[in-house]
């Protein structure tokens, strides 16, 4: 089989090379990949955002068997609608599904539709009126940019200042673009935060194994918001019982609420949850695979990944094997420094002998001359396997002082706290 995954970052690299494990598959197109995921997979220099030139690609090879369209972009411009129309099974959810991403206040409200538990929240288009609710909304408060802004269109103000700050910020700087022209605002819930991927055919859903990410730049979850800094697997917070909540008043009421709206969702359905002391809530859905959760969760699934895809696809997933193992991941995101403000590129990068059971997905980075050099903000993830959390932990840091680049960032305390909930 030849398989098209688009996407260039440290998601499609875990993709690929967990795809890559399948022995049916005889070639990987990466569209447009990078300099690392050159090593698993043949790059092709298309943009994932140009659905017209990934058509005529794939057209014009005329052997793609199946294709993964991993980011948001494509799958909200209706990369899978594209693709499907011309005889490409997908796996990815149609440009009607994706939108449970794609608009938040679609989401929202599609939550408040159906009783499924959320924070409460108010939208505006008009930015006077928002700024006027802001006189007396709770403080703190957390201000949303509703369409697609890389994971970086959250803000939690921490005071009336700061929130009509951002709200100027998305809607009259546009600092997200068209993104910001309508936004939420909403109630500031307190708890721990969960990941969970699940794969869903729009008939059964499957969630992965939980993890937790590390949103904020620096040690300590302080400075700016980031597309992740690194994460664990499994989430100790993401307990039996409140799986079994999730499955029951989140997970099946969004599934059956998608069909309901006649956008069925087929692909990977990421629910970005807080367990609250009023029990779980859905802080965001995304409608792909996450990163970098991706990059713990992957490692440990056990069962063959194109086979599952297959199966979303073709609504065949109730009788599909999904296993993970029982070990533990943990993957350290390695940045370039001043990432997510301003950043250089084009530094060399050198990676020594990783030691354990250690991937490395490289998210931003190019082949130049031979070498890899940077090209992003976010450059790699360094992500071990062990039997325990801790010696995931011990052993994904001890493999990141074998990277080397000018410049280089990471921060020293992932899976600090889920350590201190597993000793507790």
């Amino acid at each position: 089989m030849n398989i098209m995954v688009i996407g260039g970052g440290g998601r499609e690299h875990a993709i690929i090379k967990k795809l890559a494990e399948n022995k049916s598959i005889t070639r990987i197109y990466a569209l447009p990949g990078n300099g690392g995921i050159a090593a698993d997979a043949e790059c092709v220099d298309i943009k994932a955002t140009d659905i017209e030139g990934i058509k005529a690609f794939a057209q014009e090879k005329g052997d793609i068997d199946y294709a993964v369209v991993a980011p948001d972009d494509p799958l909200a411009m209706g990369c899978v609608d594209v693709l499907e129309g011309i005889g490409i099974p997908c796996f990815g959810p149609d440009a009607k599904a994706a939108v449970i991403e794609a608009s938040k206040v679609f989401a929202k409200d599609l939550m408040k539709k159906y009783g499924i538990p959320t924070a409460t929240y108010e939208t505006f288009e008009d930015m006077d009126e928002a700024l006027a609710y802001l006189e007396t909304a709770p403080i703190p408060t957390v201000i949303k940019a509703d369409g697609l802004a890389l994971g970086k269109g959250v803000i939690i103000a921490q005071t009336r200042d700061e929130a009509k700050a951002a709200v100027r910020k998305m809607m009259e700087e546009k600092a997200f673009g068209a993104s910001g022209s309508r936004i939420v605002i909403e109630e500031f819930l307190t708890g721990p935060e969960v990941s969970v991927l699940s794969f869903t055919d729009g008939k059964a859903i499957v969630p992965m194994i939980s993890s937790q990410d590390h949103k904020r730049a620096l040690d300590g979850d302080q400075g700016l918001n980031t597309g992740g800094m690194g994460t664990v697997a499994p989430n100790p917070y993401y307990t039996e019982d409140v799986a079994k909540e999730c499955m029951e008043t989140i997970f099946l009421p969004t599934v059956e609420a998608m069909n309901r709206e006649g956008r069925t969702f087929k692909g990977c359905l990421y629910f970005g949850l807080m367990i609250t002391a009023n029990g779980p809530k859905v802080i965001e859905y995304n409608c792909r695979f996450g990163d970098p959760e991706t990059q713990v969760v992957l490692p440990l699934l056990e069962s063959d990944l194109l086979t599952i895809m297959q199966a979303v696809t073709e609504q065949r997933l109730a009788e599909t094997e999904v296993r993970f193992s029982d070990e533990n991941a943990c993957c350290v995101v390695v940045a370039s420094g001043g990432y997510p403000a301003s950043y250089e590129k084009g530094k060399t990068i050198s990676i020594g002998e990783m030691e354990g059971k250690t991937d490395i997905f490289i998210a931003g980075a190019k082949l130049e001359d031979g070498e890899l050099k940077t090209s992003g903000g976010r450059v790699l993830g360094v992500t071990s396997v062990a039997p325990t959390l801790k010696e995931a932990i011990d052993t994904a840091y001890r493999n990141v002082e074998k990277i080397n680049f000018e410049k280089a960032y990471y921060r020293t305390d992932i899976g600090k706290r889920a350590l201190a909930v597993e000793r507790s």
